[in-house]
């Protein structure tokens, strides 16, 4: 089969593809003057909160080599936190803390480290070891999600995430990552999370994908991943719909956590997000987005926007 060939079934299918993503959406639709505002993390962060939206709270952050021997200061009150670089990407480089003994603190998957070997990692942070383009970097000290009880069967030790695309500010597709074994307790389906469709008009469970595999049941717990719903559904459609007002961004994948505390947090936004989502759906972007393209781009509000998406996507 010609590249040509599998390239024409794939489009008659629906299925949209890298090339067409960048070439169409992401430089379409994404002006290069606001991909700063989601490629860190602190300012992103700093929209957010400007804007009303809920994100983890940030403890603290270092920029330079100085101040990686502030860290015990920063967690002094903080048995749980999070490392990540503020321009990383694809979970690179975050380091999830669940607690500490004596001088030892213990990692999301048990496994204990000391704290020179996390100033260490930070170091590596700083010097842009996990940074889009091996840029120096800044490192975020902030909460540890507790994650919803609605996923503790289906989820191993990590956070759950929830991925909503958005494009001119309608949500048309969406998935929620479950962490694995196989992914080290991360949401990030490259690594082995599992990738469970949703269906856009009600928040529930639908196919699930472990790399190249349909399946029905999270491959650690045994438990069944489909038939879920996701509670408050129309909250999480509306704050990525928001994200679009906030960020000036036409093409966007939004990241959600359900924390059990505080409800719905914005994780972070991307510019340029991933194409498995169409795996988990087992569906196409392509006639979501032209129908959005065609008659969804001038919709007045928010509210619009989302009651678009609920009518036209249910699965």
């Amino acid at each position: 089969m010609t590249i040509l060939k599998a390239y024409s079934q794939l489009s008659e299918l629906g299925i949209l593809g890298l090339n067409h993503r960048n070439a169409v959406y992401t430089l379409g639709f994404n002006e290069r003057r606001f991909y700063p505002l989601v490629d860190d993390k602190v300012r992103t962060k700093s929209l957010c909160s400007e804007a009303g939206v809920a994100v983890p709270a940030l403890y603290g952050t270092i920029e330079i080599e100085r101040q990686v021997r502030d860290l015990p200061h920063i967690v002094a009150e903080q048995t749980e936190f999070v490392i990540k670089p503020a321009h990383g990407s694809g979970g690179d480089g975050i380091i999830v803390i669940k607690g500490q003994v004596k001088d030892k603190y213990r990692k999301a998957n048990g496994v204990m480290i000391s704290l020179e070997d996390l100033q260490h990692h930070i170091s590596n942070v700083l010097s842009g070891m996990y940074s889009l383009g091996g840029a120096t970097d800044t490192a975020l000290i902030e909460y540890c999600v507790n994650f919803d009880p609605i996923f503790e069967s289906i989820s191993y030790q990590g956070v759950p995430d929830i991925r909503i695309i958005v494009c001119c500010g309608v949500p048309v597709m969406s998935m929620v990552r479950l962490p694995t074994r196989m992914s080290d307790g991360k949401a990030n389906l490259h690594q082995g999370a599992l990738g469970v469709g949703l269906d856009l008009a009600t928040g529930t469970t639908l196919t699930a994908v472990l790399l190249n595999d349909v399946v029905t049941e999270h491959p650690d717990t045994a438990n069944p991943v489909t038939g879920i719903k996701i509670p408050n559904w129309t909250d999480l459609l509306t704050l990525a719909s928001r994200c679009y007002d906030i960020f000036h961004l036409g093409y966007l994948g939004v990241d959600i956590v359900l924390d059990k505390e505080y409800g719905p947090l914005l994780l972070e936004v991307n510019a340029r997000p991933g194409l498995n989502i169409q795996i988990a759906n087992q569906a196409g972007l392509l006639p979501r987005l032209n129908l959005v393209t065609n008659r969804a781009c001038d919709l007045p509000d928010v509210h619009a926007r989302v009651a678009f998406a609920i009518e036209h996507f249910h699965t």
